[in-house]
């Protein structure tokens, strides 16, 4: 079961302070977002769509926020978004936010995907529907480069890296991954719900998938952790794939081995996230914790879709803004 999330009806509360919980969350859901569409030289003439979700006491705080930014900004409805914000802020369960959500471009697959930053280039895996991130570096270093100060500059942010989250889910959140791990600087905090850590450089065969897994290779090549934490989720419902017959499909075996490391057919060992020192909980649901470094989140039921991601977002949220706990300096 999943302690985070409290039913709506279980936190309102009787009289005056009942009727404004309530009021607070109308208000934020009323509040439309600011919409932007923003030019980016790479992908000229499309501009790329954003839209700006501000607290409800935005106007009147003074305050700075931290920031959530988010792929696949069109889908923020489909997920709940609004909702899931207002009901959280009703419960008082996190801080506010800013977010930051950003539509796919119009050639998803491209820009959703991993990258080098140190060598200015995208890493780009085969698929059934053909290459996968082939302007992944493109559209993350506009992401990190020039967005982000963008709303610096035009927000009352917390401009710093722990001041900043990035989201996603399924191709984006593999892109929101590599965008933590490629940008420890400017990113302090990833979400990563149901990530296509399937991808490979070599499709020829089950165990040449299993071996040449692009994210795994990433975090198998670092020299030590970095300064960003991780809350990944997974649906146990996901496919029906599993490539090497163990009994576990290939989407939860995938982020399993990218957190604790696997052993190739061979026998050697890849490196996982919890190899490079990261403190690790595999059992969140049960047991949720916001000083996690890594949280892994099986919903047993969750399937690769919109409402599994809906109902993700707010077991997210808390980890990543929660009230109740102060989140330690990864």
């Amino acid at each position: 079961m999943h302690k985070g999330w409290k039913p709506f009806a279980a936190c309102l509360f009787v009289g005056v302070l009942g009727l404004s919980s309530l009021a607070y969350a109308a208000d934020q859901a009323a509040v439309p977002p600011v919409k932007l569409a923003l030019d980016a030289k790479a992908f000229a003439p499309e501009q790329i769509k954003v839209s700006v979700y501000l607290p409800p006491d935005y106007a009147t705080s003074g305050r700075r926020y931290p920031v959530l930014y988010a792929n696949d900004g069109q889908d923020m409805e489909a997920v709940g978004l609004q909702q899931t914000l207002a009901t959280l802020y009703t419960q008082h369960a996190i801080e506010p936010v800013i977010v930051v959500a950003v539509d796919m471009l119009k050639d998803r697959a491209s820009g959703y995907g991993l990258f080098d930053r140190a060598r200015r280039q995208s890493i780009v895996g085969g698929s059934r529907i053909g290459p996968i991130g082939a302007r992944a570096y493109d559209y993350s270093a506009w992401l990190a480069n020039e967005l982000v100060p963008y709303v610096d500059a035009h927000y009352r942010t917390q401009a710093t890296a722990q001041g900043r989250s990035m989201l996603g889910w399924s191709l984006g959140a593999l892109n929101a991954f590599c965008l933590g791990w490629e940008y420890p600087d400017v990113f302090g905090q990833v979400g990563a719900f149901s990530p296509s850590f399937w991808l490979a450089a070599d499709r020829s065969d089950a165990n040449a998938v299993q071996s040449t897994r692009l994210a795994q290779a990433m975090v198998d090549r670092a020299g030590s952790r970095k300064p960003v934490r991780f809350w990944f989720a997974i649906g146990g419902r996901e496919e029906t794939n599993d490539r090497n017959h163990n009994g576990t499909i290939d989407a939860v075996e995938d982020l399993q081995d990218l957190i604790n490391g696997f052993r190739t057919p061979d026998g050697t060992h890849r490196r996982g996230l919890r190899d490079l020192g990261y403190r690790v909980d595999m059992d969140y649901a049960n047991h949720p914790s916001r000083a996690d470094e890594v949280a892994y989140d099986l919903f047993a039921d969750g399937e690769h879709n919109q409402a599994t991601w809906k109902r993700m977002l707010p077991v997210f949220l808390q980890w990543a803004y929660g009230k109740d706990t102060a989140s330690p300096s990864p």
